[in-house]
């Protein structure tokens, strides 16, 4: 069961508040990322990522290795930021865009992803949790239904949903 471990995940497991840093450093954009798209709201999307590397820096000891860091990391931050969502009774995104400020804060956003990033956000709450999850952050469709509680059937609907949304939305500008 011994898989290799990186160095400075191994020196963060043994408590290494340095090395965690760096973990943290490196990681933050992409774990504010998926809290971002998924919480549509800049303070949310920190709060849930500070909230992210607490439990990451808890559970640390008992990272295995059996998956990827980031794999391991991804699902606590997916989780995280599902379960913000869940405590507040039902998703609750910016229906009429997102400032430039906002877009542009995302890190590794690019120039060319801008309007899809805008038109993600116009989308109807559970279509964009769906649309986030299955394609921009590769789960499937029972993992979807599972996280968010709805049926298969339901989490290739809204996927559906959103696609054809996305169409309309990006094809008007």
């Amino acid at each position: 069961m011994s898989k290799v471990i990186d160095a400075v995940v191994a020196r963060a497991m043994r408590g290494d508040r340095q090395a965690f840093f760096r973990i943290y450093q490196e990681h933050i954009g992409r774990v504010y990322a998926i809290c971002w798209r998924l919480l549509g709201d800049r303070q949310r999307a920190e709060d849930a990522a500070q909230e992210i590397f607490i439990k990451v820096w808890e559970h640390l000891p008992r990272f295995k290795g059996d998956s990827s860091f980031m794999t391991w990391l991804r699902s606590i931050a997916t989780r995280t930021a599902i379960d913000h969502w869940r405590r507040e009774q039902r998703l609750q995104f910016v229906d009429s865009g997102v400032e430039e400020t906002e877009i542009g804060s995302i890190p590794a956003m690019d120039a060319e992803n801008h309007d899809l990033e805008q038109a993600i956000q116009r989308l109807p709450s559970q279509a964009r949790a769906v649309f986030i999850l299955f394609a921009l952050e590769g789960y499937q469709h029972s993992e979807i239904a599972e996280l968010l509680g709805i049926a298969e059937g339901s989490s290739k609907a809204q996927y559906h949903r959103a696609r054809t949304l996305l169409r309309g939305f990006l094809g008007e500008q």
